[in-house]
């Protein structure tokens, strides 16, 4: 196994917003918390134990026991679920959908980097305790954006009608998508080792939470990862306070409206927010639909119902049934951090972008910001690809290039004719030059029929120099095919590989050495991407 790093602005694929949170750029200073450094995430350690209550430690341990029922733990997890209940336990979080199969390899990529912050935090800060925590996104009603996975090129899809919380799915409907996909497995020693995880997860649990709790917990329980449900009476009651305020003054429209402006005022006026905020950012919940609640004076309506509540009704429902009451993007991660001793979200660079938009709403509810932390991002690259990338001389750079550009430059690398015409260009600059500087001895009208001259000349040299690439490619058709196939495998469809393909093939490979693989390259607060070759 070997492991690079290239800096995020070098690979291209990393807007400059994050580019320059990372780079610590002043102008985006007062929208967060600080850069997250191990100094600063043990200075926020020791601000969070102090500010997180007693009373929601003993609420989320209590949680967690009922969550945790009935699920077989490691002896790592089962110590964490023990450390939370003490006043020096903070946790490190990130956050997902229920993805199938775990979705794009992002996914393992973010659970991956909270473990390592926490245990490196651990290592350099020993007198606190942190623990990694992985929330699920139960509540998230965008089934189609779950519902299917990327493996070996094919997409795996489950075609299910789903409107409610994706985390209330009853998981009896996968069996033929299931059953198709074991057959692409295989019949190997680790084809064998997930075909019986998805026989425990997928098949055996009834809806999609405890499946995804027990899938996860199997690639990372011996990590120590904790697995938080976030759709919990007992959790959603310590929330309920800041939902009332939601409904009553609509703090969070005002607030990060009002950020988004100052982002652009301090940042970048062409700043383009992330998320917009509403004027009520909860839904509600029933057993089989989510409903977003709006508000048209005293009057809350159910979105695509006839239900609606007076002032005085919904207050009385939140305060009975708090559980129904649900987070949208912008409220969750309030959510999330009253009800956990958090320090740190783990994030990708779409998750950060919104976060960024909410420290003065935090402030305004006086709940603590957690520090932001980009997750990391990875090329798994195996020898065999790794060997093809040497024999076709391409350097970190060259592969990060866009396809055509790449196909472009190697082909004038290695073509032994010259196929940039730029000098003809500069003959053509100068001789047009001197057509010009008569314009000013004859009739002005000559000076327009230099210029569109000009202009078609360029434009002629233009479309040599496309046709003599052109040209070039395919007499070269051997070394642009082995380039195109090579890029296809590493950034399928032009798109960075973990964002289209699922995990299971590197896990066929490597079976549980994988998380190993993945855990020992990550650098984390390095913040750069990592290329890693085994």
């Amino acid at each position: 196994m070997n492991a690079e790093y290239v800096s995020y602005r070098e690979t291209a694929y990393f807007s400059d917003l994050i580019c320059d949170y990372l780079e610590d750029k002043k102008s985006l200073q007062s929208f967060h918390s600080g850069f997250p450094s191990a100094e600063n995430l043990y200075r926020q350690a020791l601000l969070k134990k102090n500010d997180y209550s007693d009373h929601n430690r003993d609420h989320l341990a209590k949680a967690l026991k009922s969550q945790y029922e009935g699920f077989e733990v490691s002896l790592e997890v089962k110590k964490n679920l023990g450390l939370l209940k003490e006043k020096n336990t903070l946790t490190i979080t990130t956050g997902h959908q229920l993805s199938l199969m775990t979705g794009p390899l992002y996914f393992i990529y973010k659970i991956i980097t909270t473990i390592k912050i926490s245990r490196e935090l651990q290592e350099k800060y020993s007198d606190l305790n942190y623990v990694p925590v992985y929330w699920m996104a139960t509540e998230d009603h965008d089934f189609e954006e779950i519902s299917a996975f990327v493996f070996q090129g094919k997409k795996f899809k489950w075609n299910q009608q789903q409107e409610g919380a994706v985390g209330k799915i009853d998981t009896a409907s996968l069996e033929s998508l299931l059953s198709l996909f074991e057959k692409e497995l295989g019949n190997g020693l680790n084809a064998s080792s997930l075909k019986k995880l998805i026989a425990a997860s997928y098949r055996d649990q009834k809806d999609l939470t405890a499946a995804t709790r027990v899938f996860v917990n199997h690639l990372f329980g011996k990590f120590g990862l904790v697995i938080v449900d976030g759709d919990d009476s007992i959790l959603k009651r310590d929330f309920a306070p800041y939902a009332r305020e939601e409904l009553n003054k609509n703090n969070c429209h005002s607030e990060v409206l009002n950020q988004i402006e100052k982002i652009k005022e301090e940042y970048n006026a062409t700043y383009k927010p992330q998320v917009n905020p509403r004027e009520v950012n909860l839904f509600y919940l029933t057993p089989g639909a989510r409903y977003r609640i709006t508000q048209q004076g005293s009057i809350f309506h159910l979105e695509g119902s006839q239900t609606s509540f007076t002032s005085e009704e919904i207050e009385n429902e939140l305060a009975n049934h708090p559980e129904r009451f649900s987070p949208n993007v912008l409220m969750r991660p309030l959510y999330q951090e009253v009800v956990l001793p958090n320090i740190a979200y783990i994030g990708g660079g779409g998750e950060l972008a919104y976060w960024l938009e909410l420290k003065s709403f935090f402030n305004q509810q006086k709940v603590l910001f957690p520090l932001l932390c980009l997750r990391n991002s990875a090329l798994l690259l195996s020898e065999k690809s790794a060997k093809k990338a040497k024999q076709l001389d391409l350097s970190v750079s060259d592969l990060f290039l866009k396809r055509n550009a790449l196909i472009n430059k190697k082909v004038r690398q290695i073509s032994n004719i010259e196929l940039d015409l730029s000098f003809l260009k500069d003959a053509l600059e100068k001789q047009f030059d001197h057509l010009e500087s008569l314009v000013a001895t004859t009739d002005a009208s000559f000076s327009g029929a230099v210029k569109a001259q000009k202009t078609k000349q360029f434009k002629g040299v233009d479309s040599l120099e496309d046709r003599l690439m052109k040209a070039q490619k395919i007499k070269l058709k051997d070394h642009v095919e082995r380039l195109i196939l090579l890029h296809e495998n590493l950034f399928p469809n032009e798109s960075l590989q973990e964002r289209v393909n699922n995990f299971v093939p590197f896990y066929l490979e490597n079976s549980e050495y994988l998380m190993d693989i993945l855990y020992e390259s990550f650098d984390p607060l390095s913040y750069k991407f990592t290329l890693i070759t085994f």
